[in-house]
């Protein structure tokens, strides 16, 4: 089992949704936090408020990074490093969506998207989890989506990060088992967070223009799902009702799900013509 007590836990997107409730549910754990996201402003004011909520634990430090480009990752590494504190949970949870046809989407949005969504966990991963080989201990978590086993239209771009995201985890798990050094992937269905707001452009755009609130999930009971799959070692975590529904049905009865997913996507543009 990873202990999360006095666990030093780097969380990457810490002012999401999901960042926030990692870094509220964590510090009940009494783990020592290192956060990041794009502005250490915010991050940090946001940091203040919880801990003012959550009396343990700590937050160690609210770093600055840009996960974008190879720069930046390695940015955030060094500047991790210069805190002398050793990781022992990377948990990659930046990520930022977008929504439609694959040919509408500009070129810079989708490549920045694979970017943060895949390629950042994977530098993130290489760079961290060396060190964590090298002391023979460490968790490596990965939130992926729901959307990395099952693609809808409107999200290839996305659905691909997080299919590759899911095949990383996989080959990861199989190359540092040997050294004591765990990990998770994380397979959530649309939650309650700002990624339900994500750009969208083109022809889809215009038929399916809000998701509805009632399939939405809560990102409180994710996160604490989450945490127990970390918690007991697991590589594929489910942590909501509609993730495990759709990954079942996508293994055994991939046609019942594409019927499913047809009445959606009818009541959807049914909602937005109305």
């Amino acid at each position: 089992m990873t202990q999360l007590n006095d666990a030093v836990v780097l969380i990457t997107g810490a002012s999401g949704g999901f960042g926030q409730e990692l870094t509220r549910q964590l510090l009940m754990a009494n783990s020592q936090l290192i956060l990041t996201d794009l502005d250490r402003s915010v991050l940090q004011k946001q940091a203040e408020i919880i801990q003012q909520q959550v009396t343990t634990g700590k937050v160690l430090a609210c770093l600055a990074a840009d996960l974008s480009s190879r720069d930046g990752c390695e940015n955030l590494y060094h500047q991790v490093k210069l805190l002398g504190i050793p990781v022992d949970i990377l948990i990659n949870n930046a990520g930022i969506g977008l929504f439609g046809r694959m040919d509408e989407v500009p070129s810079e949005k989708w490549e920045q998207l694979m970017q943060v969504n895949l390629l950042a966990p994977m530098r993130l991963s290489t760079l961290f989890g060396a060190d964590m080989i090298s002391r023979q201990k460490g968790h490596i978590v990965n939130i992926s989506s729901i959307a990395g086993w099952s693609a809808a239209g409107g999200m290839a771009h996305y659905a691909s990060s997080k299919f590759g995201l899911r095949g990383f985890s996989e080959g990861l798990f199989n190359e540092v088992k040997d050294y004591n050094v765990k990990v998770t992937a994380v397979y959530p269905f649309f939650s309650r967070t700002p990624i339900l707001k994500s750009a969208s452009y083109g022809t889809l755009a215009k038929e399916f223009d809000i998701f509805p609130k009632d399939l939405a999930t809560d990102p409180a009971k994710v996160i604490q799902e989450t945490i127990q799959g970390i918690i007991c070692n697991q590589l594929h975590v489910f942590p909501d009702r509609m993730a495990k529904n759709i990954h079942i049905l996508k293994r055994y009865a991939p046609w019942l799900l594409d019927w499913i997913s047809k009445q959606y996507s009818r009541r959807l543009k049914s909602d937005t013509s109305q």
